[in-house]
């Protein structure tokens, strides 16, 4: 007699609920989020808009010559300062980088091969069952099923 097994479900279980530090700790992070958001748009904004206006007054034909070097020279200052920065943005990303690497190297690495072993072991133990436990009850039972059914076309064994 075969037994059934109730269906299986791929849904995950629902996370347990927040409790109310969780969500006001989420929403602090969310308006921290939203107000950073904000200032750098209005910061671009301003920027974009400071530098429309520089260029419409720059290209006016009487602004004078000299005006125009010094700004000319301002930007060239601030087009240094902005490399600078961008090098050592680029520092510090090519530094956590390495440290993401080395991370993946000795510790994500480590614990994916001691996984494998885990689930080969699994696999071997699973084969092992199957071969001496699970074969030899299919059989028995395979026999049990054929002798019931001789008993009962011998009409030893009613249905």
């Amino acid at each position: 007699m075969a037994t059934s097994l109730p269906p299986r479900t791929n849904t995950p279980a629902a996370p347990p609920p927040l409790t109310p530090e969780q969500i006001a700790v989420r929403k602090a992070q969310e308006r921290q989020t939203r107000s950073v958001i904000i200032s750098v748009s209005a910061g671009a904004v301003v920027l974009l808009a400071a530098l429309i206006t520089a260029i419409y007054f720059l290209l006016r034909p009487e602004t004078p010559a000299d005006v125009v070097g010094k700004i000319r020279d301002v930007f060239i200052i601030v087009v240094g300062l902005e490399t600078l920065i961008i090098g050592v943005a680029l520092v510090i990303l090519l530094i956590q980088l390495a440290g993401l690497i080395n991370l993946l190297q000795n510790e994500v690495r480590p614990i994916l091969q001691a996984t494998n072993e885990t689930v080969n072991t699994l696999r071997g133990t699973a084969e092992f069952l199957g071969e001496n436990m699970v074969k030899p009850v299919i059989k028995l039972n395979g026999y049990l099923a054929s002798i019931q059914r001789v008993l009962e076309l011998m009409g030893l064994k009613r249905k």
